[in-house]
């Protein structure tokens, strides 16, 4: 068992702990990302990209077009180069699957990020015995603002 394992709790994350997961970012896969306008997914990569991630939207139903100018790819293993976090807009059910591959990537992400009401445990300690670093029920278009990043 890792050392973050013992010093995160999900429930209360300590400011530096979110705000080195942000600054250490620089790919942001996105998970569940839609070209809709009125999804949260939509917005966040929208703002991530202003900030100077460079965002990688995960989609299979639209591998190969794009979203907000970047190349949608249909899997995590289909990126051509290393991810750094991976932010997931999906159910905390299908989250363990998108953990899962991402743990399966020849190079691990630094951080995986669940959106808000998205929180699974199992998941979480699985990435984290891995050594990385998980975020739960949170947002970085709120986080980054708050934190002042």
């Amino acid at each position: 068992m890792s050392e973050s394992t013992l010093t995160v709790n999900h429930a209360a994350y300590e400011d530096s702990y979110i705000s080195d997961v942000l600054s250490e970012a620089r790919t942001i896969a996105v998970v569940g990302a839609s070209p809709k306008e009125e999804r949260p997914s939509f917005h966040v990569m929208e703002f991530l990209i202003h900030k100077g991630y460079k965002v990688v939207p995960i989609n299979p139903g639209l591998a190969g077009g794009e979203i907000l100018g970047q190349t949608v790819y249909a899997s995590l293993a289909d990126v051509p180069f290393a991810i750094d976090m991976v932010d997931i807009f999906r159910n905390a059910e299908a989250a363990g699957g998108v953990v899962d591959e991402a743990l399966a990537l020849e190079s691990l992400p630094k951080a995986i990020w669940m959106q808000l009401q998205v929180i699974n445990p199992e998941a979480a300690s699985r990435a984290e015995e891995k050594g990385v670093k998980v975020v739960m029920d949170r947002c970085p278009k709120i986080e980054i603002p708050r934190l002042g990043l």
